[in-house]
Parts: structure tokens; C-alpha cells; sequence
């Protein structure tokens, strides 16, 4: 079979050249179309479930969201597990499938089951499915400058956020690959209509009854149509809300034939909606940011790359008002091609240097000629066979073929280096076709088996799952295919080029082979007379192996740098987010003294899309860094980071965690944990789950080689409970509904309505005035409409005190759970785990 192959191609050589121009061509071509990115996503399969309920506390997400939802998702076809995150107003669901399972198929599932737990879930309650995204999905982020301003007031911070939400958002989010376009920071514009207790009480009005008119005066109506004559009319009634005049004539009752507007009895002004996240820069101010996140399977390179031309086109024709710009600050195309060319350039270097060797070895440029066409060859047929399997190019795939470089050229060499002996014989140039096709034959059957055993040993690799399988298994594929596609070019091509390139001739034998035979056939003949020495000296060295092998250091993957640094910054729980805000300009003042340091944009709390639900005690500033060769404080990125966290550390009250965007992402979507170590307790004891948390830490904590040991924050969060007196409010004739409408109304704030402006659209929210509300004696004072019409004090009726509660609950698997986390510095993280799991063991009882 392979005999005849090899009489083809040698018969038919034009047709073979003409084949390898088009297989080049297709393989810059196939380059080219190539989905690329920095490394390969190991993101699990995995949903999220967002549900936003404002104003309700962790306890009553978890027990009225969470758990219904949770149990409603519990036996989905190709389920994993699920985890759950259930904070103050909100709820957020990851639910994990395995790897069999498509993504989309995954939603359909997940969005079926939605559909049915509506009814579960209390009135106003819509849960919603996060974006297809992954770990690697937030390719570029950006904040919105404005010319002459660093610090910017409250209207500035409103006027970029609407620009963002309502001009930004939807121009970006029609880029092909990204699937949606995340807002952080700066504040929402809202109609606010702030209400004056004592307004109310002097015209008898309730807060639902000004509350339902706002709603039902906000309205058109369809009448239909009407024939008139030969035409047709369509009607309609227009009584939507457009301004805060409409807002202020929109009369709430009529007195003595005077009409009482909501004017009279609120202030109605434009202010920011309730927040629970910010974003700082440079410790200068607060801005406003814009993540784009690309969609599941997407290339890094084209998406960004579209991106940035979108966002070159806003800037350049000066579509946001005010004279604002968008001002990048994370790129991945910038890491993307740090990665590609690393490797590209390891892929060249060792074309070049396998070329040198050969010369020096074979002592042909002829020959090395031959393997130099058929060297860049193998690579164009991978890389056509990688773009129709979907592999996509990054630092595991295209070192898999840098690695193989030296593999795919053994068979050459062995063929090359034997046609040049067969063509060295007297009188076999005459018969050249024959000699190349003697030669060739000689030789491939017997490697054919070799190259067999190399790809079978990768067989294992191909074989893994999970997160091993996605981050490995590139490299073994690319390692294979490169291997078949270099057996089939010294089949059909090898040949063909050495009858065109190779002369016949004495072949030469280059000093180097020389002098490595003076050395080598003495030892062949030494080992050959003392087999039962070599054999045991073979034996021990594999004995001694293995003995060392418990010792070496254990990681799954050396961190890649990926020339930015996230710290992630944990304050007390019951900091509150402005607080948080001024601790965050401090931080961010300390990284701005290193020099190494371009800027750094902190994000606190929670985005838009809740798709990294933090609190907002919580930050994870990005650093963007300078160039190595700039640096000035430090040579390496580890000692860049000791003296960040060492200086970081003289701020109180403050606990970090200091680790890169990407693997900050990839690790909290994985498992649920920011760090590279977790340990979780499970348990429905929320008391105990911390106390043997805390032990567990300390126990850790004397591991060497431990950094940024923290606890997850379970509790701390201060609450200011009403807890209604039933006996009292019956004596009234008071429901709990009308006390709880007080809470939620007055104290907490409603949306009662939307208004229009063009295509965007902002709420219309109710409130009592800050200065009535803002203490537990100020509420205590709020009255409350019996049956009889006489008003009494809250107070009077319920019990109102401050008292200390969850921070948030942290479920898997339809269990409560808290985690230890921390990194590892210095030292292997096999080792560490090692260590760790038996001082635990000896040190901590957990109960049975």
C-alpha cells in the first residue's frame, strides 16, 4: 500500500508540488480564521440564575429565592452540581453541568424549569439567566472620561452612567461575539419622589394610595380604529409620563373641588438609584465602567479586534456628547499575542535550529532543504485540521506543536539521511526515481511504528476530563495531529523534493558524527560485554526515581503572567459602600507610589448583571502594569507583589487576596473561591460552620508558604429589625400589611413606574425624606393610619432594635457551606495541600 502510494507521488510529482502550494495557501488561510485566544477556557458548563429582590436580607433570599429555585433544578439531565450565593437583595445560582452537555441545550433546560418555579416564588420575583459567557469571557474593559474631569460630582457620575447604559451598551453589544455589555460604577438616573409624611397626614392620604395613582397615571391607550369616509384612523390616547412637571400635575385627590397634585405633598427631583457597587481610579475618584464580555467559544483576537474598531468609530466621530471618550484599560489582545508570539517565535527558533543541527549532522544543505519545505508544511496541515475540529490557537495547542517539532522530524532525517546512502552507490543516479523509492521504503515501514508508539502515549492525556481535559488536551491533540500529518508528507511529499533536490555522490560524514562514534562505539562494546552492570545500574536509577519522586513539587499549571494584577481587597462587613469607596482611594494611592504601576480601576460590590455578586465591602482593583524591562522596584513579578502586599498591609482593617484577572475569574467561576486553595465546611449551623472555620485557619495559618489566609464573611452585618407586635396592631385594627407597606414604601424605597425619554428609561421611586428614616428614633416616629383615622407612632406598635446577622449564605449542592482560602507563595501547592490536610486532621475535630 504505501509502496504504491509512494510510486504516485513519484510519478506524478508536478501534481504533488501543485498540492503542497494549495495545502500552504489553505494553511494561511485556515491560520487566519483560527478562533485564538491567550490559553484554553476550562470553564465547566455552567448557567447562572440572577434574581434580584431589593430590599430583602440574605436570610429571606435564601429561604423565599434560593432554596425554591434550587430544589426546582435539583435532578436536571447532565447536572453536576449547583452552588448558590444568597446576599442582601439578591440571589445568584450557578448551576453546573458536565462536559457532555451543550451549553444552549443547558439554557433550554434551565430556563424550562424557571418557567415553572414562577409560581413558587413570591409576586414581583423574575429570575434571569446570565450571559453565555466564561472565565475568559471579559476581553476589554473601559471607563468614560470626561475632558478637564477627575473627580466627578453626582450629576457627572449619572450623565456617564445613562450615556453608558443607554448609547455605549447597545452599539457595542452589536459587535458579532459579544454577548453582552456589563456596567460598573457611576451612579443611575431616577425620577424621585420624596414624599412628606406630614403632607400626608394633612390631606388623609396613604402612601399605596399615592404609590397606585403614580402607577395608573402612566398610561396610553389603543382605541381601536375608526372609518372615516374612505379612510382610516387610528386611535389612540397618550397620558404618559415625559417630565417631572407631568410627574408634579399627576393629582392624587380632590378636596372641597380643589384638586391636590403630587407636588403639593412630595419633592420631585432627578437623583441616583440605591446602589450596591462603585468603581474607582487611581485614587483620584469615582467612574463609571463598561466590561464586554465575549460570548462562550468565541476567538479573543477577532472579537477584541472588532471591538476596538467599534469603539475607534465612537470616539473618532465623537458620538457621545459632552466631548466624552471611551478609554481602554484592559485589553486582552494585548496578552492574546504576547502568548501567540512566545510561541510562534518558539515554533521558528526551533525550525532554525533543526535546520542547523541537520546541516552540521548530515552535512547536506540539500537535505536540510527538503526537511525546511516539509518542516512548515506539517504545520499548515495542523492548522487546517485544528480550524475544522474547532481547536482553537493558544499557549497549550501551539506549544503542543512547538513541542512536536523535534518528533515530526525524526522520520525525515531517517528518510533523507538514507536516500543520500542509496544515492551514494555507484551507477544509482541513472536509476534516481528507483533509489529514492528503495530508500524511502527501507526506512518508513519500520518508523512507521515509532511515530504509532509517540501517539499512542498522548492516547491518556486525550483521554482526561473536567478541567485537566480542557486545559491539557489541546496539547495532545495538536501533538497528534502534527504527527499523522507529518506521515503522510513523507509519504507523498518527502520523496518527491528528495528526487528533486538530493545529487548522487560519496556520502559525507560531517566531523561531529566522527567524533561521536570515537566515543560511542567503545561504550556500545563496554555495554554490550557487562549487559547484567548496565541492566542493574538502569535498575537503580529507576529505583532512585521513584524514591524521589514523593519529594518533587506538585501544581497544576505554573501561573502565566498575565502582565496585570488583580488585589482584591476585603474590608469589615458592616462597612458601608461609601465607606468602602474612601478605604479603596487609599489602596489605590499606595499602588500608584510604584512606578511599575500605568493605573489601576477598582470595582466594589456588584455590577448591573450580577454575574460576580460581591459585597460591597469588597473590591478587586485591576493594576495595570508597565513593561519588565520599566520596572524599577522589582525584577520579578513575585517580588513585585511582597512588596505590594507589605505595603498594602500597613492600611488597617483591611485583608487581600493578590492574584491576575483572568485566573481571579477562571477560579471564582470554577469553584465558587477567588483564591488558588479553598477548604469548605458544609453544614446548616451557621454558628458552628464559623467556629470551626476559624479553626481551621488558624491551623493553616501555620503552614509555611501561606498568603492571603482568609474566612468567608458569614456574618457581621449589622440589621435594624422591626419586629411587629400582633396584639398591638389588632387593638388598632391595623394588618401587618399596612406596617409592612411603611417598610417597604417609606423606609426602603419602591419603583412605582417607568418613564420614557426617547429609548431609554428610568424609574420613578418613592421615599420618605433621608432625615426621617435614617435612625431607629426617626423611624420609630413614622405614623401609621389606624381604622378609626387617628395616626400612631411605629414605635408604639413594634419592636425596633439594631442587631447583628449574616453578611450572606453560600450553598452547594442544596447545602449551607463556608470557605478557607487562601494562596501559596514560595512553595509547591501539592506539598501545601499536603501539609495542610494533616494538621488539620491532627488539630481540628469536626462533628460527625
Amino acid at each position: 500500500m504505501i509502496e504504491r502510494i509512494i510510486s504516485f507521488a513519484l510519478k506524478q510529482r508536478l501534481l504533488i508540488i501543485i498540492g503542497v502550494v494549495i495545502l500552504a495557501v489553505f494553511g494561511i488561510y485556515a491560520f487566519k480564521k483560527l478562533p485564538v485566544d491567550a490559553f484554553p477556557d476550562v470553564t465547566n458548563i455552567q448557567v447562572q440564575v440572577i434574581t434580584e429582590a431589593p430590599g430583602w436580607s440574605p436570610e429571606m433570599v435564601e429561604k423565599f429565592i434560593t432554596y425554591p429555585l434550587e430544589v426546582q433544578f435539583s435532578g436536571l439531565p447532565g447536572l453536576d452540581y449547583t452552588r448558590s450565593l444568597s446576599k442582601f437583595g439578591l440571589s445568584v445560582i450557578t448551576i453546573v453541568f458536565k462536559d457532555d452537555v451543550d451549553i444552549y441545550f443547558a439554557r433550554q433546560l434551565v430556563l424550562e424549569r424557571i418557567i415553572e418555579a414562577k409560581e413558587k416564588l413570591p409576586n414581583g420575583i423574575e429570575p434571569i439567566m446570565g450571559p453565555i459567557s466564561t472565565g475568559l469571557g471579559e476581553i476589554y474593559q473601559y471607563t468614560l472620561e470626561k475632558p478637564g474631569r477627575e473627580n466627578l460630582n453626582e450629576k457627572e457620575l449619572m450623565d456617564l452612567r445613562t450615556i453608558q447604559d443607554w448609547i455605549i451598551k447597545p452599539i457595542l453589544k452589536t459587535v458579532p461575539g459579544v454577548t453582552e455589555v456589563n456596567s460598573f460604577g457611576g451612579m443611575v438616573r431616577q425620577y424621585q419622589v420624596i414624599i412628606d409624611p406630614d403632607r400626608l397626614i394633612k390631606y388623609k392620604l396613604t402612601l399605596r394610595e399615592v404609590f397606585e395613582t403614580i402607577s395608573k397615571n402612566n398610561a396610553n391607550a389603543g382605541g381601536n380604529i375608526l372609518e372615516h369616509g374612505p379612510e382610516q384612523y387610528i386611535i389612540r390616547g397618550t397620558g404618559i409620563i415625559t417630565s417631572l412637571k407631568d410627574l408634579g400635575n399627576i393629582i392624587v385627590k380632590e378636596e372641597h373641588g380643589t384638586p391636590v397634585y403630587l407636588k403639593d405633598i412630595a419633592e420631585l427631583k432627578f437623583g441616583p438609584e440605591v446602589r450596591l457597587g462603585a468603581a474607582v481610579k487611581d485614587g483620584k475618584g469615582e467612574a463609571v465602567v463598561g466590561i464586554v464580555l465575549m460570548i462562550r467559544g468565541g476567538s479573543g483576537k477577532e472579537v477584541v479586534t472588532s471591538v476596538k474598531e467599534k469603539v475607534e468609530y465612537i470616539n473618532k466621530n465623537n458620538i457621545l456628547p459632552d466631548g466624552v471618550k471611551i478609554k481602554p484599560f484592559y485589553d486582552r489582545m494585548e496578552l492574546v499575542e504576547k502568548s501567540i508570539n512566545t510561541v510562534t517565535y518558539a515554533i521558528l527558533e526551533g525550525i532554525i535550529l533543526v535546520l542547523i543541527v541537520l546541516y552540521l549532522f548530515l552535512r547536506s544543505i540539500r537535505g536540510a532543504l527538503v526537511i525546511a519545505i516539509t518542516l512548515p508544511l506539517v504545520v499548515f496541515s495542523t492548522f487546517i485540521i485544528m480550524w475544522k475540529a474547532g481547536i482553537s490557537a493558544n499557549l497549550m495547542s501551539l506549544g503542543g506543536l512547538a513541542i512536536s517539532l523535534g518528533m515530526i522530524v525524526d522520520a525525515a532525517i531517517i528518510q533523507i539521511e538514507n536516500v543520500q546512502r542509496h544515492l551514494s552507490y555507484p551507477g544509482e543516479f541513472k536509476h534516481k526515481i528507483r533509489s529514492v523509492l528503495e530508500a524511502v521504503l527501507e526506512v518508513r515501514k519500520p518508523s512507521i511504528f515509532g511515530e504509532l508508539i509517540i501517539v499512542l502515549s498522548f492516547i491518556p492525556i486525550i483521554a482526561l476530563e473536567g478541567m485537566e481535559g480542557k486545559m491539557f488536551a489541546p496539547l495532545a491533540y495538536t501533538v497528534v495531529i502534527a504527527i499523522f500529518s507529518s506521515l503522510i508528507l513523507s509519504i507523498l511529499v518527502i520523496p518527491v523534493f528528495a528526487s528533486l533536490f538530493l545529487k548522487a555522490g560519496e556520502e559525507k560524514e560531517s566531523l561531529i558524527i566522527k567524533k561521536a562514534k570515537q566515543v560511542y562505539l567503545p561504550a556500545l562494546k563496554w555495554a554490550m560485554k557487562n549487559r547484567k552492570k548496565v541492566i542493574s545500574f538502569t535498575a537503580v536509577l529507576l529505583a532512585i526515581s521513584f524514591m524521589i519522586l514523593p519529594f518533587i513539587g506538585k501544581e497544576f499549571i505554573p501561573a502565566m503572567d498575565e502582565g496585570s494584577l488583580t488585589v482584591q481587597v476585603i474590608r469589615l462587613p458592616s462597612v458601608s459602600l461609601s465607606e468602602s469607596i474612601e478605604i479603596e482611594k487609599k489602596v489605590q494611592q499606595t499602588l500608584m507610589k510604584f512606578p511599575e504601576v500605568v493605573t489601576v480601576i477598582s470595582k466594589i460590590g456588584t455590577a448591573e448583571i450580577a454575574t460576580d455578586p460581591m459585597l460591597p465591602n469588597i473590591s478587586d482593583p485591576i493594576v495595570v502594569l508597565k513593561p519588565k524591562k520599566e520596572w524599577k522596584t522589582a525584577k520579578t513579578k513575585e517580588e513585585l507583589v511582597k512588596k505590594i502586599r507589605e505595603e498594602l498591609e500597613k492600611i488597617p482593617g483591611i485583608g487581600l487576596n493578590i492574584t491576575q484577572p483572568i485566573a481571579l475569574r477562571v477560579d471564582e467561576l470554577i469553584s465558587g473561591v477567588k483564591s488558588q486553595l479553598a477548604i469548605k465546611i458544609f453544614g446548616e449551623d451557621m454558628e458552628l460552620l464559623r467556629e470551626k472555620a476559624e479553626e481551621i485557619a488558624k491551623s493553616v495559618s501555620k503552614i509555611k508558604g501561606v498568603a492571603d489566609l482568609r474566612v468567608e464573611q458569614t456574618s457581621g452585618q449589622p440589621y435594624l429589625n422591626i419586629d411587629i407586635d400582633r396584639d398591638k396592631i389588632a387593638r388598632y385594627g391595623i394588618n401587618v400589611a399596612d406596617i409592612q407597606e411603611i417598610i417597604e414604601i417609606a423606609i426602603g424605597g419602591k419603583e412605582a413606574t417607568n418613564i420614557l425619554e426617547g429609548d431609554k428609561r428610568f424609574s420613578v421611586f418613592l421615599r420618605f425624606p433621608e432625615e426621617r428614616r435614617n435612625s431607629v428614633e426617626t423611624i420609630g416616629n413614622i405614623l401609621v393610619k389606624t381604622s378609626t383615622g387617628a395616626n400612631v407612632p411605629l414605635a408604639q406598635l413594634a419592636r425596633i432594635y439594631v442587631s447583628e446577622g449574616p453578611v450572606q449564605v453560600s450553598r452547594e449542592n442544596g447545602k449551607r457551606r463556608i470557605v478557607i482560602e487562601c494562596n501559596v507563595e514560595e512553595r509547591d501547592i501539592g506539598g501545601f495541600v499536603a501539609e495542610a490536610k494533616e494538621k488539620i486532621d491532627k488539630e481540628v475535630k469536626l462533628p460527625s
